[in-house]
């Protein structure tokens, strides 16, 4: 392989490693700065401790997971607009306020239907248990 190429491979492994990296740093970012962020993934970690006593089969671990990505990306999307609104427009503005309302209700929508989706998942292993 000649040295063009080594170069090549080196720089683009090395966009990719930072691409990981950038992410690895708003979520950091979005834990630290976020209330809600971190009211997730405190749930997230009691489902998941909840899974391991209740012994929750591969299927519901795939469904928990999924509402896991879809709750936190949720939240970091909504984190997104609402920074982004905050830039545009830094002073009272009902438009704005509308943005970041909506923006939030999504969360909670999300939020709403992965917690059905837990008590139909964990309500029936706990009456079980009991």
């Amino acid at each position: 392989m000649d040295l063009k190429k080594k170069r090549m491979i080196k720089v683009k492994t090395k966009k990719l490693a930072n691409s990981f990296k950038y992410a690895g740093q708003g979520l950091n970012l979005s834990f630290k700065s976020e209330r809600n962020m971190k009211i997730h993934i405190i749930i997230m970690a009691l489902v998941i401790t909840a899974g391991i006593l209740l012994k929750i089969n591969k299927y519901e671990w795939m469904i928990c997971i999924i509402c896991f990505a879809i709750v936190i990306s949720g939240e970091l999307f909504n984190t997104t607009i609402e920074t982004v609104v905050d830039i545009a427009m830094p002073y009272k503005n009902e438009k704005a306020k509308k943005a970041k309302d909506i923006s939030a209700s999504g969360v909670l929508v999300l939020a709403i239907g992965s917690a059905i989706v837990g008590f139909i998942i964990f309500v029936p292993k706990i009456l079980n248990y009991l």
